[in-house]
């Protein structure tokens, strides 16, 4: 009898191990519903606020068209909101905006990539874990503090060193905006070399590659995908960035004519004008329309990168 009963107990005791399985389980299934659903809310106000932000600059930004047309607000080159007769060209607010991102683009870019190439091919383990966290620490910097380093520090000496009237020019804004773009792309190149299979490589060097073969002909282009995505999001940063622009540009609403002009690119212009602005009037709907110039630019980046992501995506077995 006792026989039994001990042969019996255990049975017990997996039977309640069973059960509060299966009730940790249920459990878990629960809490990972709830986040379910929690994260698919937060997916959806997204796209819920989007076009609200799209309706809102549409419905403040379009009545400028009441009073210029669209040809001359987007190609005129005469920006004097506030005058007698008021000119709302704003060509050369983005002529200005294209040519600092263009500059900025044409140092960063190569910097980044020879960054993100050392860091995931010729780097050692502990040079990685110092440099990388380094470099991805510059994209915290506050962009005021950049902006005042550009005033304070790159301006005197552009304008001693070029013999020039004044150092806050578009120069000055590309090497700022440089100086901020390179983190982002860095660091998203080095995610895409470094996530290249080894596979690849050994093939290369089984072939008789060596290294730098390897690096040029094989690991760039399996990672050109999201090098791509990198560069353009290094552009987007650049092109919508103010506060740098709005300290070290200049804020000359002209054509520049050389590298050294000063220049005033779409965001600080937004920036500098929005709080003297009647509400209501042509000013103000003008900088809004200035927004949707932005907004569109920007989203027309989004969409090269989406495209170069997929073009050049690489495919593996």
């Amino acid at each position: 009898m006792e026989t039994g009963q001990m042969a019996h107990q255990p049975d017990r005791t997996d039977l309640a191990e069973i059960k509060e399985k299966r009730r940790n389980s249920n459990t878990s299934l629960v809490v990972e519903r709830i986040f379910e659903k929690f994260f698919m809310i937060i997916g959806l106000s997204c796209l819920f606020v989007l076009p609200l932000i799209m309706i809102f600059l549409f419905t403040e930004g379009v009545p400028i068209l009441k009073d210029v047309s669209i040809t001359d607000f987007l190609l005129g080159t005469q920006w004097y909101p506030t005058s007698v007769n008021p000119r709302f060209g704003i060509l050369p607010l983005i002529t200005a905006s294209v040519a600092v991102t263009l500059l900025a683009s044409f140092f960063a870019v190569p910097l980044s990539l020879a960054i993100a190439v050392y860091l995931a091919e010729l780097a050692s383990p502990r040079v990685r874990e110092v440099v990388k966290p380094a470099i991805e620490v510059i994209a915290s910097i506050p962009s005021v503090i950049i902006g005042f380093f550009g005033m304070v520090v790159v301006a005197p000496f552009l304008q001693r060193y070029f013999n020039i009237d004044t150092g806050l020019n578009l120069f000055n804004a590309a090497l700022m905006l440089a100086f901020m773009a390179i983190p982002t792309i860095a660091s998203i190149s080095e995610d895409a070399i470094s996530s290249v299979p080894m596979s690849l490589k050994e093939a290369s060097y089984a072939l008789g590659a060596n290294r730098w073969e390897t690096i040029f002909h094989i690991t760039i282009p399996a990672a050109l995908s999201g090098i791509w995505t990198a560069i353009i999001l290094g552009f987007s940063r650049v092109i919508g960035e103010t506060m740098v622009v709005l300290m070290v540009a200049g804020g000359a609403a002209v054509m520049p004519g050389s590298f050294f002009d000063p220049v005033r690119p779409l965001t600080s212009n937004i920036a500098a004008e929005m709080a003297e602005a009647p509400v209501g009037g042509s000013h103000y709907h003008a900088l809004f329309a200035i927004g949707i110039i932005l907004f569109i630019i920007t989203f027309f980046f989004n969409l090269i990168a989406d495209y170069l992501s997929s073009r050049y995506k690489f495919k593996g077995n």
